[in-house]
Parts: structure tokens; sequence; C-alpha cells
């Protein structure tokens, strides 16, 4: 029989251990990159753009376009390695934190 006030304190833990994953997240540093390297993106567990560097070799007034490219590969690569991190850390977070609530093996949140 699961105890409810037991219940409700662990739910409280777990919120407030997430919320504390939430704010590590923009600790979290990732790259992305194009070009063989020659364009390169970092973003943190926040999925916010950190920097961009391009190497002076890939930069051609007369190929715009080329270099657009390469940096929205670079960015949207970055982006994806931080949301990937992200889950990673978050998921590590709520499954230490669900296994410990004991819940039967049928158990199931509302809605879910």
């Amino acid at each position: 029989m699961v105890n409810m006030n037991d219940l409700l304190k662990q739910a409280q833990k777990i919120q407030q251990e997430m919320q504390k994953a939430q704010e590590g997240l923009a600790d979290i540093v990732v790259e992305g990159s194009s070009g063989g390297g020659m364009v390169k993106a970092k973003a943190n567990g926040k999925l916010e753009i950190i920097s961009v560097s391009i190497e002076p070799e890939v930069i051609d007034a007369e190929d715009k376009e080329m270099l657009e490219d390469l940096v929205a590969a670079a960015v949207n690569q970055a982006i994806q390695n931080a949301q990937a991190r992200a889950n990673e850390e978050m998921q590590k977070v709520s499954g230490n934190m669900l296994g410990g609530l004991n819940l039967p093996g049928n158990f199931k949140f509302p809605g879910m």
C-alpha cells in the first residue's frame, strides 16, 4: 500500500531535484561543427548559442551563401547535441528519483 504522505514528500523532492538539474543545464557546453571543423558553434544545455567561430579560410565574399549554410549546419548540430545532453541529464535525475518512490509495478500516474 502506498502511503500518500510519503508519496507527496517524495514528489516534492523530485520536483526540487528536477529544478536543480534544470538550473545546471546552463553549465553544460557542447559543440557542433561543419565544413570539416571550419565553422564551430557552442551551445549550453538550455539550448542557447554561446559562441560561433569561423576560420578565415571559409570567408569568401563571393560565396556568402556557402558560409551561411555552414553556420546554420554548425548551429543546428550544436542545438541537437545540447538537447541530447540535456535530456540525458534530466533522465538521470528523474530515473533515480522515480525509482525511490517504491511504487507498485502496476502503478501509473494520472494521465499516463
